[in-house]
């Protein structure tokens, strides 16, 4: 008698408890399907990050609010791209961070296979230069933030960007361009 007391009223709450505590840990994709596609066509170091710093772009877009001046932009990109991603000023927030961080993921990647390879320090200087677009574009939203999302988001993001730009740092100088000169 006691176990079917037991089984007809604890095991809903149970059940009820573990979809719950799921649903709270989905997590949003941070790129939208057709980001998702550009990035696994995009097999070359650099021209993967280029991915990245523009699925970066698509969600400061939205954030800013410039999407009208940009029209024309968007109309073109349409059909590769796809739309522009919808979500919190939290969400977007960080999704910026979670792309940073997969774009630092597959740097790693290809360092640990080859720590020579010549698009390494391409790639990371082209990363740090958005990455300090991205902080002063994120800038104003600091002394906005009202929640605890955004909040976590900012820090997020600002860790992500600290890692890409003391990585940068240590790169050696960037080699001299060797240009035709006439004689």
């Amino acid at each position: 008698m006691k176990t079917r007391i037991i089984a007809k009223f604890f095991l809903p709450v149970i059940f009820a408890s573990v979809v719950i505590v799921q649903a709270g840990t989905t997590q949003r994709d941070h790129l939208t399907p057709q980001e998702v596609d550009l990035v696994k066509e995009a097999q070359i170091l650099d021209k993967r990050i280029e991915v990245f710093i523009k699925a970066t772009d698509r969600r400061l877009m939205v954030l800013n609010g410039t999407q009208a001046s940009n029209a024309k932009l968007l109309k073109k990109d349409a059909e590769l791209w796809g739309e522009l991603p919808t979500g919190s000023q939290a969400e977007l927030i960080g999704d910026i961070a979670r792309i940073l961080d997969e774009a630092i993921t597959n740097i790693d990647d290809v360092s640990s296979r080859d720590e020579r390879n010549p698009l390494i320090p391409k790639a990371m200087r082209r990363l740090a230069q958005a990455v300090n677009s991205i902080m002063t574009q994120v800038a104003p939203f600091k002394d906005k933030a009202t929640t605890e999302a955004e909040v976590a988001s900012l820090e997020l993001l600002n860790e992500d960007a600290q890692q890409i730009l003391e990585a940068a740092k240590k790169l050696p100088p960037e080699p001299e361009k060797k240009g035709k000169t006439k004689n």
